[in-house]
């Protein structure tokens, strides 16, 4: 059974942001072989969506709410190992998208995309408005999407 959840930090209890951290340093600093900090300040006013199958977390994403000027982002988009290739990653985007709206959706949204997923983006709405850049020694591309009610 799928489940998804959304959740400010401070509503996460220790052990589900200790899950939720482990995935992101599994993913992003292991997996990826890149050595860096991987929480940072930006954690502290996220919003955190969590897809959970039969109970267990099988990805995630991370919601930075916009000031009055900025859009609102997302990131740290990832599917734990042993749940890939069920299609969660775009079920993870629909429900991310769903949320910034709720809150948002007046706001576009801006993402740092990995370059090899930009079509997968692209099927989302977002358009690429960067060339491809070097980020702890991975290609990315800075991806938009318009509001709903200003797209084209």
């Amino acid at each position: 059974m799928l489940t998804t959840e959304i959740k400010r930090t401070d509503q996460l209890p220790a052990a589900e942001l200790l899950e939720i951290l482990e995935a992101r340093v599994r993913v992003f600093v292991v997996e990826q072989h890149c050595a860096y900090q991987e929480v940072d300040i930006k954690d502290r006013r996220a919003e955190h969506v969590i897809l959970r199958q039969n109970g267990r977390l099988a990805a995630y994403a991370r919601i930075i709410p916009s000031d009055d000027k900025n859009a609102v982002s997302f990131g740290r988009v990832l599917v734990v190992k042993t749940c890939r290739g069920q299609g969660l990653a775009r079920q993870l985007i629909l429900a991310t998208l769903a949320r910034i709206n709720q809150i948002a959706p007046a706001k576009p949204i801006k993402i740092q995309a990995q370059n090899y997923l930009r079509h997968f983006y692209a099927d989302f709405g977002f358009t690429p408005i960067s060339s491809v850049y070097l980020e702890d020694g991975i290609p990315h591309v800075d991806m938009l999407r318009q509001p709903k009610n200003q797209a084209n």
